[in-house]
């Protein structure tokens, strides 16, 4: 990647949107697949907890809101962008930082990308932490804690974090959806037994809790499950039809929400307070459940480098700016890289896991920080800057209504970001 670009965090897919001359190909169906496989990861092994400490009505309430939320400022996003193409002074501009410049100056581009490497931070955390309480779950009794298991997993990782061709990767994002589909059913399933086995009462689980703090909490763990924000235009950009997106777009979300509620409920009804953070934590010690946490752990371990890319591509585009650098990094002669900068790549690439790793393991359990990272920059990334980009680009043509219903998003998803981080911190539940 070019020195100019490299310190940018991408909101589109470059290679589907930088030009104006490309054209997408994927169909209404493909799209919405796209749509679901970019949105649906791990989080939603956590949604049985989140029910668990808001109720399972407050909880259901919580992910609908988020969906609708989510779903209303993915297409003020599509808007602004289309506002800025439409601009001849504008032209270029794909990523989300280039929309916070636009926007708010070179104080917009240092928020937005500065959010976004803190929120795929946090996700890159929560996939070690999720991978040290399934491994420590599965291999009790040898005297390893989640901490353990994640610092064997970091020279691994710092290896696959080298490989320069993140393609590579792709197959296990895909079996890594797959071991999540699984798990689900093993939940559902475990319910539907239980049901019947008249192991628990529907009247045993509340609907809403008395814990005041059970609903943000529910709803940072919502918002942290609707990841996948900054893949919208690009999502668009690849369809055939890119004016049917808000549609395909309202029909993903509305099947992801049902599968996400359902799922929520599912898992709160059959293990009740009993639920833990990770749900796949309360499966039944057999061969098939180990199997499947296994798997989930193999997947989440290849897809990990594929999580901390985007943080890479900022830390080595700061460090390219330096002097220094770029005279360790390329020759004289030409633009190759020198060795030395291939080993200033690789060490900033392992100290990234190795602080990520050391972050980890300090993280109490995977429910409290997702739902941590939903309530504060997923809520920031996802809510407030496309109101507040919104409001800026299009809000002298917007009517009242439209304008009060940016205002509201703004302020309520300030006033979410700031309860929410309270009540994860203080731990009110």
């Amino acid at each position: 990647m070019e020195d100019k670009s490299s310190d940018r965090i991408p909101l589109i897919n470059p290679s589907a949107a930088s030009t104006e001359t490309t054209e997408g190909s994927a169909s209404k169906l493909q799209t919405i697949g796209n749509i679901i496989v970019s949105i649906v990861g791990t989080g939603v092994l956590g949604l049985p907890f989140a029910f668990r400490i808001a109720g399972w009505l407050a909880g259901s309430l919580g992910v609908i809101v988020a969906g609708l939320a989510t779903y209303y400022c993915m297409l003020l996003l599509v808007q602004c962008r289309d506002k800025l193409a439409s601009e001849k002074e504008s032209p270029g501009t794909t990523t989300y930082g280039d929309l916070g410049n636009r926007c708010m100056g070179k104080f917009g581009r240092y928020l937005t990308e500065f959010l976004i490497f803190i929120s795929q931070c946090g996700g890159s955390v929560a996939y070690l932490v999720f991978i040290g309480q399934n491994l420590a779950s599965i291999f009790k009794g040898h005297g390893l804690n989640n901490a353990s298991y994640i610092f064997l997993l970091a020279p691994i990782e710092i290896g696959l974090s080298w490989i320069g061709s993140l393609s590579a990767f792709a197959p296990f994002s895909i079996f890594a959806d797959i071991c999540n589909v699984i798990a689900m059913g093993f939940v559902v399933k475990e319910d539907i037994q239980q049901a019947i086995s008249g192991d628990f009462s529907f009247g045993d689980r509340k609907a809403i809790t008395d814990n005041i703090g059970g609903l943000p909490f529910a709803g940072g763990m919502a918002v942290f499950c609707f990841e996948g924000f900054g893949m919208t235009l690009a999502l668009e950009a690849s369809m055939k039809e890119p004016r049917t997106f808000p549609k395909v777009l309202a029909m993903a979300f509305t099947w992801i929400t049902l599968v996400y509620v359902s799922f929520g409920i599912f898992g709160y009804m059959a293990y009740g307070d009993e639920t833990k953070d990770i749900i796949t934590l309360n499966l039944p010690n057999d061969w098939t459940a180990i199997a499947v946490q296994i798997g989930l752990c193999l997947g989440l371990v290849f897809t990990f480098p594929i999580m901390v890319h985007p943080v890479n591509e900022i830390l080595e585009g700061k460090l390219k700016k330096n002097t220094w650098f770029k005279k360790l990094h390329n020759n004289d002669s030409d633009s190759s890289i020198t060795r030395f900068g291939k080993f200033g790549i690789c060490t900033s690439r392992a100290v990234l896991v190795i602080v990520l790793a050391v972050l980890a393991s300090f993280v109490p359990g995977f429910g409290v920080f997702a739902s941590f990272v939903g309530s504060t920059v997923c809520a920031l990334i996802s809510f407030v800057l496309p109101a507040s980009f919104h409001l800026i680009l299009l809000g002298s043509s917007l009517s009242f209504w439209r304008k009060a219903l940016d205002f509201c998003i703004l302020l309520c998803g300030l006033v979410f970001a700031a309860y929410g981080t309270y009540n994860t911190i203080v731990g009110v539940w």
